[in-house]
């Protein structure tokens, strides 16, 4: 085949090309859109510290039903090892909801367990465009273990090498995690970011920084070691909306997400 008929062919080969990818694509479309229509409400889904998303995989999976969920890998799991700055790791949250969003979802929610749960809070109070809030067994309390002087010789290092303009050095501390303790290594600047004992991971400080009121549910269990301090500790502290619920379940610290798995549920469905 040559000449004028070989050019005609390759012109309806790629014609036929075209059409069968504007199909594809067209399918793709239709079926995104579906799901939308079908699932009013999105969440991206935060493990816990030194875990990873597989660790929050079947809770996730008794909202899907409803939402569609999106579950990520964060900087404190275990693989990452705190690679970079908190105020980074929710900029990688943000490029998350704006992928939903531009999918379609009117309502995204951000939702956490444990150090999952801290980072939903401080999502709302440095970006502050998720449409509600869910904490679920809320963890990581640098301001406790500070207290307690766990990491607290690296953490004030750390704070005088970052205002010294020496944020890249990196140190050493000892990491805790519901009774456990792990070697950790970082730069100092990331350090002081995850540890500061009223910065971001602060959360009655960035409860009360939410950028706007959302609904926001807090999740905690009877034999939570964070149960104790009561309603006062950060939730009251968010700004008041009429959705926003303390639900109380009977759940130690690792398990609460499936416990209240049910509630949580219905709560997002009750929402406006």
């Amino acid at each position: 085949m040559t000449g004028q008929p070989a050019a005609e062919f390759r012109r309806r080969a790629w014609l036929c090309i075209a059409a069968a990818s504007a199909a594809l694509a067209g399918t793709a479309q239709q079926a995104r859109a579906q799901d939308v229509a079908s699932k009013p409400c999105a969440v991206i889904l935060m493990h816990g510290k030194w875990g990873s998303p597989q660790f929050i995989g079947h809770f996730g999976r008794r909202l899907e039903p409803y939402c569609a969920v999106n579950a990520i890998e964060m900087p404190w799991s275990q693989r990452r090892n705190y690679d970079i700055p908190y105020p980074q790791a929710l900029k990688e949250v943000s490029a998350q909801v704006q992928a939903l969003r531009a999918k379609g979802y009117q309502r995204v929610v951000v939702m956490g367990q444990s150090f999952g749960a801290n980072a939903a809070m401080a999502y709302m109070a440095q970006e502050g465009d998720a449409d509600a809030v869910v904490a679920l067994a809320p963890g990581h309390v640098p301001a406790f273990t500070y207290s307690k002087g766990i990491g607290k010789e690296a953490v004030d290092k750390a704070g005088e090498l970052v205002k010294g303009g020496q944020g890249s050095e990196k140190l050493a501390m000892e990491d805790f995690n519901q009774g456990k303790r792990q070697s950790i290594r970082m730069p100092a600047d990331v350090l002081w970011s995850y540890f500061d004992p009223a910065g971001l991971g602060h959360m009655p400080r960035t409860a009360a920084a939410f950028k706007k009121p959302v609904p926001f549910l807090w999740v905690i269990g009877t034999n939570d070691p964070l149960y104790a301090a009561g309603e006062d500790f950060a939730y009251r502290k968010a700004p008041e909306h009429p959705a926003s619920k303390h639900l109380v379940v009977t759940a130690g610290h690792i398990d609460t997400p499936d416990v209240a798995a049910a509630q949580v549920l219905d709560w997002l469905k009750s929402l406006p």
